[in-house]
């Protein structure tokens, strides 16, 4: 219990990315169950949290949400069950898509082909939708606020 409980005094860890760490120290699963079920009950850890979490770092680092999802999945949190999840549905994508790539490249639009395509390898690298790309490439100077996707 003492070193789950001071890995989460640095930070919020899924169940699962504990459950990882413990099994790795040398805890038997039984042990590590009965660890987790307890801080859990105690309010110490909480995936919904460790969401909640994830998704203000993602967006923060301007990530979009299939990175977000491919993270979560990773961390071992259901994306279905949880309902934080509400809040990263709420997020402007389109919006999120056109600061990341006016941080990378200004409101400059791509010059030919080969440009074109590595701007949008970029935006796809960080897990942006294939329409969102499209659309931000299509007009690089429009102003963010007016997507509503």
């Amino acid at each position: 219990m003492t070193i789950a409980l001071r890995l989460l005094a640095r930070r919020e860890y899924s169940r699962k990315e504990l459950q990882d760490k413990l099994m790795h120290v040398g805890f038997d699963n039984l042990q590590v169950q009965m660890v987790l079920d307890s801080l859990k009950a105690s309010g110490y850890q909480d995936d919904q949290r460790y969401l909640e979490m994830l998704t203000r770092t993602r967006l923060r680092q301007g990530h979009g949400p299939l990175r977000l999802r491919q993270d979560l999945q990773r961390a071992g949190v259901d994306v279905k069950e949880q309902d934080g999840m509400a809040a990263a549905q709420s997020v402007n994508w389109q919006v999120q898509a056109q600061a990341a790539y006016r941080k990378r490249f200004g409101n400059t639009a791509p010059e030919d082909a080969r440009e074109y395509a590595r701007r949008a390898r970029f935006l796809a690298g960080r897990g942006f939708l294939p329409e969102q790309i499209r659309r931000v490439l299509a007009d690089p100077g429009n102003n963010a606020d007016d997507f509503n996707d």
